[in-house]
């Protein structure tokens, strides 16, 4: 059995590239969280996942686009995105004041 806090051990000042870290992984399945700290996704880039993703944001603030929609998602804490495998995405801002945290369950559709 393992526990842990998803708001401890943010970085003190911004680091060069987003963290993720695997929380927990099992066959089919894992539960990651990442942290943004004025991280977007590079110009011209999308993600295309082949598992499905559930993302909550916890902390901060985000806008996440998703391919075909008119204009990008604000995201607050609390706010979640349930994202079905190749639905393209990427994140358009994080806040750059604060670190944006937010925990991201992927499994095989």
């Amino acid at each position: 059995m393992t526990n842990g806090n998803l708001l401890a051990a943010l970085p003190a000042t911004r680091p060069p590239a987003e963290v993720f870290e695997v929380l927990v992984e099992r066959a089919g399945w894992k539960v990651e969280r990442m942290v943004s700290w004025g991280h977007v996704t590079a110009p011209g880039e999308w993600f295309d996942q082949t598992t499905d993703e559930f993302v909550a944001l916890l902390s901060g603030a985000a806008r996440l686009q998703v391919e075909g929609e008119p204009a990008p998602r604000e995201l607050a804490p609390g706010d979640w995105v349930f994202l079905p495998a190749h639905v393209r995405h990427r994140v358009e801002w994080t806040d750059e004041g604060i670190p944006t945290v937010w925990l991201a369950i992927h499994a095989v559709p």
